[in-house]
């Protein structure tokens, strides 16, 4: 999502109080530890229901950490409040036999089910870092920063890189112990000084979950953490069912050429391609190929980054079927609450819902309401704010400049004019119907209201359902889920990306593309995200394409269009 996230969590807080040392003891620096149990962040959740609208929860990893009586806020479904940062919220669905819903923490909304275990009692899980398994390494360093007033922060990372990472905030620091959050997941941290060591406790809202003692380093941080290898075979049999929806086949059946993707296969392992994390292929609505790698499954939602730019696109599409929206053609500002309606001038009036899904609002989208800036932490104003106080460059639908400003204006206006929240509202419509249930929804600022600018995670064979539905003209196993007159919309060249190397013509939040195989010109319909994270609608092979990867500051984001055109599309394109 953040195209500078690195430097960004590098950046001090302006909030953040001096502290004092132990004697002559310097903090600064890289400090390392090891996690005592790598399950610890994996949780088991049991709720019952009492009398009325009262509830019994209880949340546990190998211990008991919350053990509450709570009350619902609400009469037709469960709403109850663990503290003022962590919610959960939960319908019933299949005749009473599950409860779905979200627990919010921090910034992100986690769906969970929960299954009727009998005695009025559901049980299921949370995985707070998305990974079905253990962690592959239990080290964990904690970065501490000394700002120009003397003020401290601290930035914990994981070993296991499959984990999102933290953005942590609200540092303060009392006697010898250093105070922060993570925005993200909501944990809570406590770093203690001690003479030599620090100790780093975590918390879950107020129930202690694991504690590392840390030892200061001075080597590089790649070459000391220890990754335990998770034993992967990659091939080109069929791929497995797993019963969510998606019918599988073999490449034989399709004429698909082995040999191109045992190439793409060897490449990867041989370290050619660096940082693939999954690649499947669907071709006439069957799975046919799915390859995991570098400890990723099917089981565990990845960061899509700005590839989950389309999905927000898709909800604008059903909010107009479903007359929410009027039209593409309805201005911002109706939308915009009253409170910031002194950021209107006669520009901005101009812009409508089209210019924010064709990226050509206009908007100072590189500088002033670019993502790195109205996210910044040294940033007092709201991301709102600030992005609607951002000067005017162009006249609205006149010209693109690729901007997650544009998105994410979008998902405010379709919150103010929903009757229930957001979130709630893109599960019902198109996540339930396409049979996703593990993924996480992001918030923004407000850690209310969906982030409509990226950041979503979802899991490999999901993110191929979405491609596949709009292969599909907006159907899903015979379920129009998308009026086909949006996905037409959607696909449409509407304008063309002025600030991007190749000016991709560019629809509804989807890029386009064309790669010639084998003198042929294959048009592709693309979903792209930070780090490689693609879907590759590809109408005339009927086929779609999901590659996940983790190339940040690299250099090798666009490795994956690399893939799909040097073996995938070799593979199917016939010669």
């Amino acid at each position: 999502m953040l195209k500078k996230l690195t430097s960004l969590i590098l950046l001090s807080f302006s909030t953040l109080v001096s502290c004092a040392q132990k004697g002559n003891q310097d903090y600064q620096g890289n400090w390392i530890g090891t996690l005592p149990n790598k399950n610890s962040f994996n949780f088991t959740i049991s709720l019952e229901k009492l009398k009325a609208n009262n509830y019994h929860l209880l949340i546990a990893n190998d211990k008991t950490l919350i053990d509450k009586n709570l009350k619902s806020a609400s009469d037709e479904h469960i709403q109850i409040s663990i503290d003022s940062h962590t919610h959960i919220t939960l319908f019933n669905t299949h005749e009473g036999q599950t409860l779905t819903g979200f627990i919010k923490s921090g910034r992100y909304f986690y769906h969970i089910s929960l299954q009727n275990a009998g005695s009025n009692r559901f049980k299921g899980y949370w995985n707070t870092f998305m990974i079905d398994n253990s962690l592959i390494s239990d080290e964990i360093l904690l970065a501490i920063e000394k700002n120009d007033d003397g003020t401290l922060a601290a930035y914990p990372f994981f070993g296991d890189q499959r984990f999102r990472g933290t953005w942590t905030s609200g540092f303060k620091m009392k006697d010898d112990v250093l105070l922060f959050k993570d925005d993200n997941t909501g944990f809570r941290f406590r770093a203690i000084f001690l003479k030599n060591t620090i100790d780093l406790e975590i918390y879950l809202s107020d129930a202690f979950i694991n504690k590392v003692s840390l030892i200061k380093f001075d080597a590089d941080w790649e070459s000391v953490v220890k990754i335990d290898a998770i034993k992967q075979e990659e091939n080109t049999d069929t791929p497995p069912s797993l019963n969510d929806g998606w019918e599988t086949a073999n490449i034989h059946d399709y004429g698909i050429n082995k040999n191109e993707l045992l190439r793409l296969l060897e490449d990867i392992h041989a370290k050619k391609l660096i940082n693939v994390h999954s690649v499947l292929i669907a071709n006439e609505n069957k799975l046919v190929f799915e390859s995991y790698f570098d400890g990723f499954n099917a089981n565990i939602p990845h960061d899509l980054h700005s590839a989950s730019k389309s999905i927000s696109s898709a909800m604008i599409g059903i909010a107009i079927d479903d007359e929410i929206i009027k039209s593409v053609d309805q201005k911002l500002y109706e939308f915009i609450p009253e409170t910031y309606q002194y950021t209107k001038d006669s520009l901005k009036a101009q812009i409508s819902i089209k210019d924010l899904l064709t990226m050509s609002s206009g908007l100072d989208v590189n500088d002033l309401a670019s993502e790195d800036y109205y996210q910044n932490p040294f940033n007092p104003k709201s991301w709102l704010q600030t992005v609607l106080e951002a000067p005017m460059v162009k006249v609205p639908g006149t010209y693109a400049d690729y901007g997650s400003a544009n998105p994410f204006l979008l998902g405010v206006c379709l919150n103010a004019v929903l009757e229930k929240p957001l979130e709630i509202y893109m599960d019902e419509k198109l996540f339930a119907p396409l049979g996703i249930t593990n993924y996480i929804n992001q918030t923004d600022d407000t850690e209310t209201t969906p982030y409509f600018g990226g950041g979503m995670l979802l899991t490999s064979r999901d993110l191929l359902k979405f491609g596949q539905l709009f292969l599909d003209k907006g159907k899903w196993k015979d379920q129009q889920i998308i009026s086909e007159k949006w996905v037409e919309e959607s696909f449409q060249k509407h304008m063309q990306l002025q600030d991007v190397k190749d000016k991709n013509e560019y629809g509804y939040l989807w890029w386009h593309d064309t790669y010639i195989i084998n003198e042929k010109a294959i048009k592709s319909i693309e979903a792209r995200g930070a780090g490689g994270q693609f879907i590759f609608v590809l109408p005339e092979l009927e086929a779609v394409v999901v590659i996940t990867a983790g190339n940040f500051r690299n250099g090798k984001g666009n490795q994956s269009r690399d893939i799909l055109k040097e073996y995938i599309l070799p593979a199917i394109v016939e010669k």
